[in-house]
């Protein structure tokens, strides 16, 4: 079948499919259902693939914008509270710098990839300067931009510049013991003793088995400590933009759709202002006889 004989219904039919079975089993190798998140962002693929055809004018249309892709259920995420988080940064053991880790992606709310791309010459003047990213495809690791492909600088908290303080002294221990075998020219913050880079989905497995041996809430993940940091920075009440600009998003709506429920928690207050307005404007209130 040529490029302009696929029509919407035969992409409908293929979303349909891959949610059926488009997966296969890591062992097993059997078919396995996709999540509608995945389908949706296989259909975004083959949109911009048949967008630049559009443009090269192979076919007449996008079928893909006329077919009918699944609609993720939004789920959302686990925040924990200062105590989960401080018993897990105390429980983290393994490997050697997992509790230093843990509290800089709590503390700066930067995503897994952006916290094991960074280098000590990215910590300036208290500020973490996040420019890329380090990302596992099967076997491969390799550092790519960040996933606005725009860097931003982030400052880091007082206690989190402590704790680095204390985990560069011990890294420093390794590259003496290493010596040249030492990978210095990596530079980086979060690393095997070695100095050679973390796999990154080791590193999500690792912090999801700590949480369910803590026996944290369903669903907690390392994704949930980038999630507690948004969460609480709305709920008391640092701006939007504020918020947004320290997690990397794209824009404030996606701010604001993932952070609704802590939106909520503002709205309570909203409420209680707006009485404490309407009394100092009535004749009784001590605000209206001073005036």
């Amino acid at each position: 079948m040529s490029l302009g004989e696929i029509t919407p219904l035969h992409l409908s039919r293929e979303w349909r499919r891959l949610l059926k079975s488009g997966g296969r089993h890591r062992k097993t190798k059997q078919a396995r259902p996709l999540s509608a998140k995945t389908v949706r962002h296989i259909a975004g693929l083959v949109s911009s693939a048949f967008a630049r055809a559009e443009r090269w004018g192979l076919v007449a249309k996008n079928p893909v914008t006329r077919s009918e892709p699944p609609i993720p259920k939004k789920h959302r995420g686990v925040a924990l509270t200062p105590a989960q988080q401080a018993l897990v940064f105390a429980s983290a053991t393994t490997p050697w710098c997992m509790a230093t880790f843990l509290e800089v992606c709590a503390a700066t709310g930067a995503r897994r990839g952006e916290v094991l791309a960074l280098r000590w010459s990215d910590i300036q003047d208290g500020r973490a300067i996040i420019t890329r990213s380090l990302t596992q495809t099967r076997q491969v690791l390799e550092f790519k931009g960040t996933k606005t492909e725009r860097p931003r600088d982030v400052k880091v908290p007082e206690s989190a510049l402590a704790a680095l303080e204390t985990h560069r002294k011990r890294q420093n221990e390794f590259r003496q013991q290493c010596g040249p075998d030492y990978c210095a020219d990596l530079d980086l913050i979060f690393a095997n003793s070695d100095g050679t880079l973390f796999r990154p989905n080791s590193i999500s497995s690792g912090v999801s088995l700590l949480f369910r041996k803590l026996s944290l809430p369903k669903g907690a993940s390392l994704h949930s400590l980038r999630h507690s940091h948004g969460s609480h920075l709305v709920a008391d009440g640092v701006p939007l933009p504020v918020v947004a600009e320290r997690l990397g998003h794209s824009s404030i709506r996606t701010t604001v759709d993932v952070y609704a429920h802590a939106l909520r928690g503002q709205d309570d207050d909203a409420a209680r202002r707006w009485d404490e307005f309407q009394r100092r404007g009535t004749p009784d209130s001590p605000e209206a006889k001073v005036q």
